[in-house]
């Protein structure tokens, strides 16, 4: 798969993540390019990233429970999902003038 992007483009990524996290990043990126479509590049990789960080955030459940900590859990979470929905709709106007450059019969 690391043929497919750019490698120092993926480290900058990847050298925040734990292994997990990294595997979990890794196969979201492959799932977006292989099976989705999505064009490889750095939105997709923030896309992924911020996919990966709501998993972490949702891997914290000892935290939500007392009253300032879920606060700022919340907030943490909303702005990630705010992040999440920004990248998609980059990534899928740019897979959208991807499709039409392409001539019909090739679709």
């Amino acid at each position: 798969m690391a043929e497919v992007f750019d490698r120092e483009t993926a480290k900058k990524f990847l050298k925040e993540l734990s292994p997990s996290e990294q595997y979990y990043f890794l196969n979201k990126v492959n799932e977006a390019v292989y099976k989705d479509g999505y064009v490889p590049d750095e939105d997709l990789f923030y896309y992924c990233y911020f996919l990966t960080l709501k998993e972490r955030l949702r891997n914290i459940t000892s935290y939500r429970t007392e009253g300032y900590l879920r606060y700022v859990y919340a907030e943490g979470l909303k702005d990630v999902e705010d992040s999440i929905k920004f990248y998609k709709e980059r990534i899928d106007s740019k897979r959208s003038l991807a499709d039409r450059t392409l001539p019909k019969r090739l679709k």
